[in-house]
């Protein structure tokens, strides 16, 4: 690879980076070419990008945007041993809940660390409390759903008051 090649992809890594609000950093280098190959069909179903790159590549990347955003990568980087895959999503939860669906009773892909929206989480350990972060479109129904409750009860109560009153009339009527 050329100086100019290296140099493309740490740059179109970085604008990755400085883009994406949420990322993934894992490991899944014991995993035989169909399983591989499995991984990344469900990424692609799922709306992730997966890229297998040098630890090296990652690094100067995450440096770059760091500037750029202004934000502190260091966990992250100290996270770069071994065998590295950087998982770009739109929603926070999707990859690690692919992860450990995918898995299932093996022990790879791991998880190095995450960067969702302004917090790192470092280790497969933190893979249930990424698997267990809601969506913002989870949040957004959540919060609607809460809004509409007092309305709801509101419009029952009247409706419901109606009837009783609606009723009582009807009673003293046929009485007198």
């Amino acid at each position: 690879m050329t100086r100019e090649e290296k140099s493309a992809v740490i740059e179109e890594l970085s604008s990755q980076f400085t883009t994406s609000r949420y990322f993934y950093i894992t490991d899944h280098s014991t995993l035989n070419v169909e399983k591989t190959n499995a991984l990344r069909r469900l990424c692609f179903e799922k709306g992730i990008q997966i890229s297998v790159v040098k630890n090296s590549f990652i690094k100067k990347a995450l440096e770059r945007a760091a500037v750029e955003n202004k934000e502190d990568y260091s966990e992250l980087i100290g996270a770069l041993k071994g065998f590295s895959a950087v998982m770009f999503t739109d929603t926070g939860n999707i990859p690690a809940k692919l992860i450990k669906e995918f898995r299932g009773d093996d022990i790879k892909p791991q998880v190095k660390a995450a960067f969702i929206d302004s917090a790192i989480f470092v280790g497969d350990d933190q893979l249930d409390a990424l698997a267990k972060i809601k969506s913002k479109t989870e949040l957004l129904g959540e919060l609607l759903g809460m809004l509409q409750s007092p309305m709801q009860n509101l419009l029952g109560a009247l409706q419901s008051g109606g009837n009783t009153i609606g009723g009582l009339l009807k009673s003293l009527e046929e009485r007198g």
